[in-house]
């Protein structure tokens, strides 16, 4: 995705969440009223639309730009459309086993490539930075960090097989088990795309 004014807002607000226009004018270096522009000028092309939210106390009610569903079809899907028809009809002729047999193959790949490219890192903290780093290169958009209470998070802001997992939850399932076999640790999924939330969040915790 080039850097064009447009796309680093799209960019800011799937990674950070919804921004007041003020703080998306600080995050380029414009002002506030030029990134109020753009947005308007985004909001007619129907990629980003203001949500009104009660400020915390007596103040005035702040306006968080969100992106639309046209705003997050600007990410990589994966073939969505191709994949989640390609699913339903693997089902409908072979049934809910063939999909099974698929799912713990892919599983099985994956597993075998992520411990290959951890292989040198020797504890949970880098393990986890090398994780998010193959997830950002595979199109999740990945971050993480260490928590006050020595766990770790792990968030993916983008997912780019949303269809597949839509259309077939073990998709989710398999990725979990992955992470927590290839990470040796204890790991809670805290927020999950499929059930709504923004982004699919990860708490991690040693064994």
């Amino acid at each position: 995705m080039r850097q064009s004014p447009a796309n680093r807002i799209l960019i800011l607000i799937k990674t950070d969440g919804p921004q007041l226009a003020a703080a998306i004018g600080d995050a380029l270096g414009i002002s506030g009223e030029a990134a109020r522009q753009q947005l308007s000028k985004m909001a007619e092309e129907g990629l980003v639309e203001p949500v009104t939210v009660a400020a915390a106390g007596r103040g005035r009610p702040r306006q968080l730009w969100h992106l639309t569903a046209s705003g997050n079809r600007q990410f990589p899907d994966g073939h969505a459309e191709l994949t989640a028809n390609l699913l339903g009809t693997l089902v409908e002729q072979l049934g809910p086993a063939a999909l099974d047999t698929i799912i713990s193959a892919r599983e099985g790949e994956t597993l075998q490539r992520y411990r290959g490219e951890l292989s040198q890192a020797h504890d949970l903290s880098a393990r986890v930075e090398a994780l998010a780093a193959i997830r950002t290169r595979e199109g999740y958009m990945a971050d993480c960090w260490r928590e006050a209470d020595g766990s770790f998070m792990l968030v993916e802001n983008h997912c780019p097989i949303c269809a597949a997992a839509t259309a077939c939850a073990g998709f989710c399932r398999s990725e979990l088990e992955t992470f927590r076999a290839v990470l040796g640790a204890d790991i809670e999924r805290s927020e999950h795309i499929l059930l709504g939330a923004r982004r699919c969040a990860y708490r991690i915790t040693p064994h």
